[in-house]
Parts: structure tokens; sequence; C-alpha cells
């Protein structure tokens, strides 16, 4: 049985200040952090660092106030400079920060190229070195052309398409299709912090209805989708959506199908890709009616693939097929038979492929082969669908 486990792992590894119990919550925490941020553009011959008087960690010094840079910008500062982070991690340990700034600072101001730097600073009551003024925090060091889109920005679509992510139709998921008494921090699927957000919301007020799918019995799946998020580099933009079975109190996601993928680097083009690609997809899934997919799923398990080896390879490689038929009968103990086999297979033989765009792209051949089934439902209805 497929699975996903992308939200399992925010749930086993997000400590509790970055579990959130609803949207509105987790929108406010962005928004904080979005009104705290100054981002701006700097010749890297201007990046200097410095030790804090104890001489165990570092400053990027600033006109006024210094930066303390968190983990994943010191990260960052390191690569852009050519110097081994670890190094200067244990440097500093050691009580060497100024032999560490000395370092960074070489490759910012003498050694590399010049080149422009992004910075990402935000206010950080947090942050006193006796300086008299608390320093600001150095949330990212990253390319002049880093594709910002703003958490906040995320979390306002989220609340507007989905509501608090609680109460209504679209709602941190329960266990195995049972509603949760209350969200709290032990069984939320909603985090953030400082680098990163990770958002996973299932609609199982209103299962989708399957005819006569397993052993003779009618069955039923909830639709779902993830969407990420980093403004300092951490990882891409993107959303995952998908159908599937249940969700275990681990956060193992089960019997997932139709999984699809829109993932969006932080290149210059991403704020304009974010409003063209993934704003209107997250639009529509939030009001698409169950009915036309209900009609599609069904449809696909009726139209019956009379040799699969040959229906496959008018799209894919004959390795790939082989790998395709293979992992059906491991997963389900039986040949592909219909449409909706194909799809099955196809979803499960993705995951075992390591290279991101390929597996994406995989997962877009799997979801097509649905759209071969005969639906009687209008136009309109079939762009509701995904």
């Amino acid at each position: 049985m497929n699975t996903l486990t992308q939200a399992s792992y925010e749930f086993m590894s997000r400590p509790a200040d970055e579990r959130f119990t609803s949207l509105w919550e987790l929108g406010a925490f962005a928004q904080s952090q979005r009104n705290r941020s100054i981002g701006k553009v700097v010749s890297s011959r201007k990046v200097e660092f410095i030790s804090t008087p104890d001489n165990k960690g570092l400053l990027m010094k600033g006109k006024e106030r210094n930066a303390s840079p968190s983990h994943w910008a010191f990260g960052q500062a390191a690569t852009l400079a050519g110097v081994p982070a670890r190094l200067l991690r244990a440097q500093a340990a050691a009580g060497l920060a100024p032999l560490a700034a000395d370092n960074l600072n070489a490759g910012f101001q003498v050694i590399r190229d010049v080149e422009d730097v992004g910075l990402l600073v935000r206010e950080d009551e947090r942050v006193d070195f006796g300086s008299g003024s608390n320093n600001l925090n150095l949330a990212a060091l990253t390319g002049p052309n880093y594709g910002r889109v703003w958490n906040s920005q995320l979390t306002d679509a989220l609340i507007k398409a989905f509501g608090n992510g609680v109460d209504g139709d679209w709602t941190v998921p329960g266990y195995f299709g049972v509603p949760l008494d209350k969200v709290t921090k032990e069984n939320t699927t909603l985090f953030a912090s400082d680098r990163d957000m990770f958002v996973f919301l299932g609609d199982e007020k209103r299962p989708i209805t399957m005819k006569d799918r397993r052993e003779g019995l009618d069955g039923s799946v909830y639709r779902g989708f993830f969407t990420w998020n980093s403004e300092v580099g951490s990882k891409t933009l993107g959303g995952g959506f998908f159908l599937y079975d249940g969700v275990c109190q681990n956060r193992i996601i089960w019997g997932v199908k139709e999984f699809q993928q829109i993932i969006i680097r932080h290149t210059s083009g991403a704020p304009d890709r974010w409003m063209e690609e993934l704003l209107p997809t997250l639009n529509a899934y939030s009001h698409a009616s169950v009915k036309p997919i209900e009609a599609k799923l069904q449809a696909a398990r009726e139209t019956k693939v009379n040799n699969a080896e040959e229906f496959l390879s008018k799209r894919l490689s004959a390795g790939q097929v082989a790998s395709i038929m293979a992992t059906h009968i491991a997963e389900e103990d039986r040949p592909i038979e219909t449409l909706w086999d194909v799809t099955t297979a196809i979803t499960a033989y993705a995951k075992t492929i390591n290279h991101t765009d390929e597996r994406v792209e995989m997962e877009k051949i799997g979801g097509s082969f649905l759209d071969l089934a005969k639906v009687e439902i209008s136009n309109t209805q079939l762009k509701e669908l995904f």
C-alpha cells in the first residue's frame, strides 16, 4: 500500500514552539516574522563578521547594530565564503571566534570575486550580547536574485481558501477518518520555524465513495494536500495533492493515490509562478466538488486494460514498463487490469525514483492515464478535478 511520510517526518522532528493548532495561529506567527524582517542586497565586500565578547560566537557587523546569524544563515555564509562551516563552528566552540571571523572575512573580502549577496535580517528581542541594545538576527544569505515568497503570503492564501484548518471542511486530519476531539501540539500537522513552514490538511468530512473497492465492498478515500515554503532558501515552495485512505497517529498517510506536485524553486520568477501556478491550484482544490472525482475514479476502475505491457509501452520505456508491472504485482498481488491499476502502479513506482524532477514527471504521467476513462460529466466539472 502506498504511503507518504513527509508529514510524519515533520511531526516527529518539530519541537513544541514550531507546532501550531490552527491556520490562524500559524498565520499570526508568519506575519510577525514578516513584520520584523528586512531584505536587502549588498556587495560581498561589505559583508564582515566579528566575534562575540566571549569569543565563542560570530556576529555580522552592521552600521549601528550587529546581526547574530541563525544556524542556517551561518552555513550559507560559510558556503558563500568558501570555508567549511564545520571548521568555523569548531573554532568558535573552542573560543577561537576571532579566527573564524578572519576566515569568513578573507573569503568575502579577498579570495572570492566581488558579487552581490542577498541579506535577510530580523528583529529578535531574545538576542543580546551586552551591547546595550538588542542585536538583529541574520536569517539568510542568498544570491541577489533569490525569489522570496513570504510564509505570510502562503498562510493568508490558505486561510482564505480553507479557513482556520480546525472546524471547516478542510482540517488537520484525524486518525484513519475519525476526527480529532481537539487539535493540539501533540497531533497537529501545522508547522513553522525561522527556517521554513509545512502544512497538511485533509477533507475528511466529505469522503469520496468508491464502489466495489476491495473484496466486493464499497470504500472511501479522502482528498488531502501538503504545502511548504522557506523564506531563507532551505527548501522549495510547493504543494502536493493526493487521495488517501487514512492517517495514523504518527501522521503517516496510507493508501495514497493520484499524487501530483507543483514545485517552485526560489529563482527570480518564483513570485510570479506562485501567483500563476500554486495559488490558483490551492483555490480550485478548496472548492472542487467530490462528485466529479467520484465519477472519474469509478470510470477508471471500470475501464479495462487488455494488454498492460503494450498499453504502457506507448508512453514509457521497456525498463519502466517492466518495473511498473512488477510493482503492481508486489503491491496488489495481481497484474494490472484497469486504468485505476495503471495509475496506482505508476504512483507506487514513482516513489522509487530518487531524482525529484523525474519522480514528479512520472507522477504526472500516472495521473494522466485517468483522463482516458470515459466519464459522463461536463468540461467544467473536469476542470474541477484537481
